[in-house]
């Protein structure tokens, strides 16, 4: 155990280095019988990994929910997807919460609320709301802060110990991000904003965003101690600077926006670098405003900690038309390749693909060859010739859509289905939107617009290699059309804010103590046997048009670039398996769609289901499960009575193993921790409970 006047020491030895190292902050070193989870996905390489085993298949079944932490009066509406996933810093959580993202301090072992800080920014607003992704935290071995962005884009640096504002960051404790950004932006009513939680390796904070196209997206490094803007990166290049020349067309880079990094980062604090994935240029569908392949879109790039200065890049779509924007942090891994260990970066995508490459060059671990892909027929839309194939690892989810696709149930389905599909185009992953007219609705997208894999990213086992990614299979619908004034406009994409599904599978969703939770995603409302055909029909009486599984988990061995098993999580939805279609029909366990992540412990692949059903008891509910990380074999089930929204965590505290998951629904959100019943194992002696 290391005392605080040790820390000190240690601290102010490091200050009279002259190293990079000098530079890091101290990680915190947890108490016997104590971890910590000190970054969204754990570490700075975003694996989402634990090596705790109190908590195993032979006692998963055993756990019982140990406290309860609601939001629900964290601001005037109640929150019904709740994503944050929390940090754990000897014995203390720190998370976002509710509709106005406060940030909250609680006891890890009770749950109890031990401080509170919200910021009213009156009505200036944000393109992303709700209670967001998380927090970042920061030591220097003596004092402890934790950094956050609200919803109106301002960045706030609050005593670990207190919640109050640092008075030395910024001016009294907080930066307007909206401000030295190298671009106008009115202060109050620009759009922009931040849902995933700053990066914060060594002494910089890393911040990204996710304007609208009236804003650039561009990404920065600030002082974690003063404020103070370190370096910019122009995600959309300026004049002069390398990848300006991607934009073929004069003036179209100047005048784009978006481009931003929304997702969560990595980071190797060895090799000085943070990782950062760059999404899709306005408009997500249609390209007719920006020609050539425009870096760095659907980029990953490399940059300096200290500088911003750019060492690399990979662009994985030349000039995306299909909303494939960088949706989770890559995962940093080093794997056994030909005879020698790679430092290597693991990207997973929306569009169903790992890019593995050599995180100190950029290079492809495996061959990722040019491949033609086909051209549309949108009148002065740019088509790339090609689009990067990667060779190894084979895809994890479900790419592009054939009639083999389509559900097949019954005859009387499997025809309708056909003749739905029919008013669609249908192709490879990379076949792009069609021009849209009465006889082609659009393009059906397999893996849906949202992936794939989302947010939430992969989770990866450092000692086998192993990458475990959740993804859903989900058709969404693209196309252009024409305005009554000939202006092309895409048909597809984002879907409004505040959809939700009423079963709990939230997408942005807002909550109500009477249980609504706004318009469902996915087919128009009248889609039965005799209803017509029209735009948007992607069903039939509620049941998707291409065949399950709807959710699945994949094992891939990075070691040896394959997929070691692939299994379907989630159990089959009410409205399916009591389908008056489809009485007297076996219908296999089907999954569920929704935006999850896998947490990996020393022996299990955790995770929620994202959607309810009824069980054989009668009883509505979810499930947190647990699978055999080496197998895939389900090993438990817990009962949740909302679904799991964020990612799941766990941590030691007092000798204890807790899982925790932020979970929403019709009624509101909460944090939710499960523990064994009983006290600590024997072998934690007293004074380290």
């Amino acid at each position: 155990m290391i005392h605080r006047r040790q820390m000190l020491a240690t601290a102010s030895a490091m200050a009279l280095m002259g190293s990079s190292i000098a530079r890091a902050a101290v990680d915190p070193v947890a108490k016997p019988g104590e971890t910590n989870w000190l970054h969204y996905a754990n570490d700075l390489k975003s694996t989402r990994y634990a090596p705790l085993d109190q908590i195993n298949g032979a006692n998963f079944n055993q756990l019982e929910l140990v406290w309860r932490f609601s939001t629900n009066s964290l601001g005037p509406r109640l929150d019904a997807d709740y994503q944050s996933t929390p940090l754990v810093v000897n014995g203390r959580i720190y998370c976002t919460a509710g509709f106005r993202r406060a940030v909250v301090c609680l006891d890890a072992g009770t749950g109890e609320h031990l401080w509170l800080h919200n910021h009213d920014e009156g009505e200036r607003i944000g393109s992303r709301g709700g209670p967001g992704l998380g927090v970042g935290y920061w030591t220097d071995g003596t004092a402890e802060r934790i950094i956050y962005v609200t919803r109106g884009y301002t960045m706030f640096s609050l005593d670990a110990k207190t919640g109050l504002p640092d008075p030395n960051f910024g001016p009294g404790g907080s930066i307007d991000l909206r401000q030295n950004n190298d671009q106008d932006m009115d202060l109050v009513k620009g759009v922009i904003g931040i849902h995933a939680p700053p990066l914060v390796v060594r002494d910089t904070v890393v911040v990204g965003c996710a304007p609208t196209a009236a804003s650039k997206g561009y990404l920065r490094g600030f002082d974690v101690k003063t404020g103070k803007r370190k370096w910019i990166f122009h995600t959309i290049p300026l004049k002069g600077e390398f990848g300006y020349e991607t934009w073929t067309t004069p003036g179209q880079a100047e005048a784009a926006g978006n481009m931003g990094v929304w997702a969560p980062m990595s980071a190797d604090p060895e090799l000085g670098l943070v990782y950062a994935g760059v999404e899709s240029p306005p408009t997500d569908l249609l390209g007719v405003s920006r020609t050539g392949d425009h870096l760095f879109a659907e980029s990953l790039v490399a940059l300096d900690i200290e500088t911003g200065v750019r060492k690399w890049h990979y662009q994985m779509i030349h000039h995306g038309i299909w909303d494939r924007d960088v949706s989770c942090a890559a995962v940093i891994c080093d794997i056994p390749h030909r005879g020698r260990i790679i430092k290597a970066i693991a990207q997973p995508t929306k569009q169903g693909y790992v890019y593995v490459l050599d995180r100190a060059t950029g290079k492809p671990v495996w061959p990722i060859p040019e491949r033609p892909v086909a051209k549309g027929n949108v009148p002065g839309e740019y088509y790339s010739p090609t689009q990067p194939i990667p060779t190894v690892p084979p895809p994890f989810a479900k790419q592009g859509m054939t009639a083999n696709d389509l559900v097949d149930w019954t005859p009387q389905i499997k025809a309708r289905a056909l003749e739905i599909a029919s008013h669609y185009h249908m192709g490879p992953l990379y076949d792009p939107p069609p021009m849209v007219d009465d006889k082609i609705f659009g393009m059906l997208n397999l893996p849906g617009l949202q992936g794939g894999i989302n947010w939430p990213g992969a989770s990866y086992d450092p000692e086998t290699h192993m990458l475990y990614l959740f993804s859903k299979t989900q058709i969404e619908v693209s196309g252009v059309t024409r305005t009554a004034d000939g202006k092309l406009v895409q048909r597809g994409g984002q879907p409004a804010a505040g959809s939700a599904d009423a079963n709990g599978g939230a997408f942005g969703g807002v909550a109500s103590l009477k249980g609504a939770t706004g318009p469902g995603r996915g087919s128009v409302s009248k889609d039965g046997f005799n209803d017509p055909i029209v735009p948007g029909m992607i069903s039939i009486e509620g049941i998707p048009l291409m065949k399950p599984p709807y959710g699945t988990i994949t094992a891939m061995d990075l070691s040896k670039g394959t997929l070691a098993w692939q299994i379907v999580h989630g159990e089959t939805p009410d409205h399916i398996k009591n389908h008056r279609l489809l009485k007297g029909v076996t219908i296999p366990r089907t999954g569920q769609t929704g935006i999850l992540g896998t947490l990996t412990t020393k022996t299990l692949i955790i995770i929620g289901d994202c959607g309810l059903f009824t069980d054989e008891t009668g009883r509505k509910g979810a499930r947190l499960r647990a699978y055999d990380k080496a197998t895939g074999e389900q090993k438990g089930a817990v009962f949740m009575d909302k679904v799991q929204t964020g990612a799941t965590m766990t941590y030691l505290h007092q000798g204890k193993q807790y899982l925790v998951c932020a979970q929403g629904g019709s009624y509101g959100a909460d944090l939710v921790a499960y523990a064994l019943p009983g006290a600590p194992p024997a072998g934690v002696r007293p004074e380290e409970r």
